[in-house]
């Protein structure tokens, strides 16, 4: 298994009136990871795969303030045929914010359908999976 984790720098701008971040900007932090881990592990970026984002759920555990050290963890439990479940753990200054999965599913650009995983990028993938 890979560890893989991304430092997030905390935006003015990702924090809302009420003084910490946006629930809506925890989505941009996995993204951000997402495509970190994407970069690092398969070598290409997202933008450049045939992908897209199927699913998301974040649970809340605590608010990210200005200031706090963020830091989002990636893991690869499976693959599917043509699906890459993701689980995320956000932690700020060490504790835990939220977590969240993800599904990134690869499809055929000419028809939308779900396609198959590429070998050399499932070969990458699974190098990652705990």
């Amino acid at each position: 298994m890979t560890e893989f984790a991304y430092d997030v720098d905390v935006r003015l701008r990702d924090v809302d009136f009420m003084g910490h971040v946006n629930n809506a900007v925890y989505a941009t932090y996995l993204e951000e990871a997402r495509e970190a881990f994407f970069e690092r592990i398969v070598g290409e970026s997202l933008a450049d795969l045939d992908t897209v984002l199927a699913s998301l759920t974040i649970d809340y555990e605590r608010p990210i303030h200005a200031g706090d050290e963020v830091v989002v963890s990636v893991t690869l439990s499976e693959l599917g045929e043509s699906s890459v479940p993701m689980a995320y753990e956000i932690r700020a200054d060490g504790d835990l914010a939220a977590t969240a999965r993800t599904t990134q599913v690869f499809v055929d650009r000419e028809t939308g359908r779900a396609a198959s995983i590429p070998r050399d990028v499932r070969e990458r993938l699974s190098t990652s999976i705990d």
